[in-house]
């Protein structure tokens, strides 16, 4: 019979104690997994970013819009700035572009003297983004 010290093949390493740990091999192989899916997941929590400032530019623009029609209705004349607005009581405070960062990145486009409510007192007729970047869509931002 066979001495209990010695009974078949161990897997421990050359003295007799077992290796713990990865080789080398199984860390880079890991490394280039969670690489990979690094370099995928980046790319679409960017596009997502943008996506919701571009949501957040369209609900700005669309309430500054509809502000500015309220207040050319209530008061017969069209804003002259949009610290008019909130000098009126209609915002709170002017909304930031949320692609430039800034309130006071507006492009405000004034009517024309001829189509105004107030002809002599021509005021903001639109309002659109500062940004010269464009859209995920392939828009310029200035343009919507």
């Amino acid at each position: 019979m066979l001495s209990g010290t010695n009974r078949g093949v161990s897997s421990s390493g050359p003295l007799g104690r077992r290796r713990a740990g990865f080789t080398l091999i199984e860390l880079l192989i890991v490394m280039a997994i969670v690489s990979i899916i690094v370099s995928i997941a980046v790319p679409l929590y960017q596009k997502s970013i943008i996506r919701t400032k571009e949501s957040v530019l369209r609900n700005n623009l669309f309430t500054l819009r509809t502000l500015i029609d309220e207040y050319t209705y209530d008061k017969q004349k069209a804003p002259q700035t949009l610290e008019d607005l909130k000098e009126a009581g209609y915002l709170r405070q002017i909304p930031m572009d949320p692609i430039t960062g800034s309130t006071t990145s507006w492009r405000i486009i004034m009517e024309d003297g001829m189509t105004s409510a107030s002809q002599t007192e021509p005021g903001i007729f639109d309002v659109r983004s500062g940004s010269d970047k464009k859209s995920l869509e392939g828009t310029a931002y200035n343009e919507w």
